[in-house]
């Protein structure tokens, strides 16, 4: 048995369902979803809104897969496991617990709360790790079920829609910073900063007290400066001649591509390097000597420590971070709204809506 809140919970649901990698046609937005039901340690959420990622797009178009897409089905997701269809997306979940399963505290009923994105991965494996919106579903939908241990409550002003442009950006961004150990003295790089991870990574480095120089269009330098950062460079130059070799400690990276050596360039000896994305393209030229004869570390950062989440919220209670949302959506517009975020003509969050029950 379940407990449930005084709401009228339907038997089905508007939700966007991933019927296979493709363009946006695979894409189905249905009203006739079964309502996902809570099981042990589980909670049904009411979805309030949820973000759009990278990821959103990058597990529909299959880009996660190594393998040859032309000769294999096995496509993967970025956990390495075969991904299933349909699937919900949907990375970012904001919305109020109306349901909890067997072994969940019926105090929990009524919560306001955000979804931790990189969930633990229940085998306990080091470095291992399940995602919301790709090995379960996600919140493109008017209700999802998570585990009420990776459900967090939080208390502060925000709307959905601001809660919503946390999850994903920013526990990638935080978990990037806490790799590397980012602390006041450093000069920080941040590529790609007027997305959602590099502008979530330009307030969190801030809030360490570091100097922060974002890589950004020259049209969006104002909104990154009014953000925190100290100093921008335009995209299409070159790091190197705009800053001078070996003159930042810390690089967070996202976007990688053919300017990816200048990264490690404009590294002091010592430096650190740590990458989370790769919208450029994912495959770089390395000159060992430079990684060697620099003392320098590299970074990837996927898995995420629990602490990265539940510190984000202390720092929305706390009001040390502020939500940037460009544009909301409809959830029927899911189409639309993937085209925009692939355009790249904004600065922060674009967030989606589900119909109002």
């Amino acid at each position: 048995m379940t407990e449930r809140q005084q709401v009228l919970i339907p038997e089905t649901m508007v939700a966007v369902r991933l019927t296979g990698h493709g363009g946006v046609e695979k894409l189905d937005y249905r009203s006739d979803v079964v309502v996902p039901r809570p099981g042990f340690g589980e909670v049904l959420i009411r979805v309030g809104a949820a973000g759009i990622n990278n990821t959103d797009i990058n597990t529909r178009i299959g880009w996660y897969s190594k393998t040859d897409k032309s000769t294999s089905d096995a496509i993967t997701g970025w956990s390495g496991s075969t991904f299933t269809f349909p699937r919900i997306q949907g990375a970012d979940v904001c919305g109020d617990i109306v349901e909890v399963g067997p072994n969940v505290s019926p105090q929990r009923l009524g919560e306001r709360c955000i979804v931790a994105t990189m969930q633990q991965d229940p085998s306990g494996v080091a470095f291992s790790t399940v995602t919301l919106g790709a090995e379960m579903d996600g919140g493109f939908a008017q209700f999802v079920v998570t585990r009420a241990s990776e459900t967090h409550a939080v208390t502060c002003d925000w709307t959905d829609v601001e809660l919503a442009s946390i999850p994903c950006a920013y526990s990638t961004a935080e978990n990037m910073l806490r790799r590397v150990g980012v602390r006041s003295s450093d000069r920080v790089l941040i590529t790609g900063a007027s997305g959602g991870v590099g502008s979530a990574a330009v307030q969190l480095a801030k809030r360490r007290g570091a100097q922060v120089t974002a890589v950004v269009s020259p049209e969006k330098a104002a909104a990154l400066n009014a953000i925190g950062a100290d100093s921008c460079v335009d995209r299409g130059a070159s790091v190197v001649a705009s800053l001078g070799g070996k003159s930042v400690d810390v690089v967070i990276d996202v976007v990688g591509g053919s300017q990816w050596p200048d990264l490690l360039d404009v590294l002091r000896a010592g430096g650190r390097y740590v990458c989370s994305g790769a919208i450029a393209g994912p495959l770089v030229g390395l000159d060992m000597r430079t990684l060697y004869l620099n003392d320098l570390t590299l970074f990837g950062a996927t898995y995420q420590d629990p602490a990265v989440f539940s510190g984000l919220v202390g720092y929305i209670e706390r009001s040390e971070i502020r939500p940037l949302v460009h544009a909301t959506y409809p959830l029927h517009d899911i189409a639309v709204a993937q085209a925009d975020f692939i355009g790249k003509q904004f600065v922060g969050k674009l967030v989606m809506t589900p119909p109002s029950l």
